[in-house]
């Protein structure tokens, strides 16, 4: 698998019906979209992946949405996506990288603590507060966002 994200000039309804996948809050998420770096990963010509990178303090960088088509997932494309994420940082010279997941959102808590991230936060109640309706997953309704970080 020799595909690398390529930048994204314009999104598109396929890009934010992918993205709603990570992120099921389309006013949220148009929220970052205009100040984002956003990279999407083709598969023959097919979208598979998308990350948008935000700038949120100096030496600092957010992946605020890491997304892949249901079909591709567990066959390695959202750790191309973060090793893609973590070199784009290295290679602005962003010191920190941060990201916020669900708590229940076992698979990418453990995804982004085997890359390193440790837990700096827990935001709670912040899915109660910024989503109309409630989240379930893993057949827990999600409530709280917990805050990652890793230092490059």
């Amino acid at each position: 698998m020799n595909i690398v994200p390529l930048p994204l000039k314009e999104i598109t309804e396929a890009h934010l019906q992918l993205m709603l996948c990570a992120d099921p809050s389309r006013k949220l998420i148009n929220s970052y979209l205009k100040r984002a770096c956003c990279f999407q990963l083709l598969e023959a010509k097919q979208l598979v992946g998308i990350v948008a990178l935000l700038p949120t303090r100096p030496e600092t960088i957010e992946i605020v949405n890491l997304a892949v088509l249901g079909s591709y997932q567990n066959q390695g494309y959202g750790q191309r996506l973060l090793n893609f994420a973590l070199d784009f940082a290295r290679q602005q010279n962003y010191l920190s990288v941060e990201i916020g997941t669900g708590s229940t959102s076992f698979q990418q808590l453990a995804l982004y603590q085997k890359y390193g991230f440790r837990m700096t936060s827990i935001d709670q109640d912040y899915f109660v507060r910024h989503y109309e309706t409630p989240i379930f997953e893993n057949q827990l309704e999600l409530k709280d966002m917990v805050r990652l970080q890793l230092i490059l």
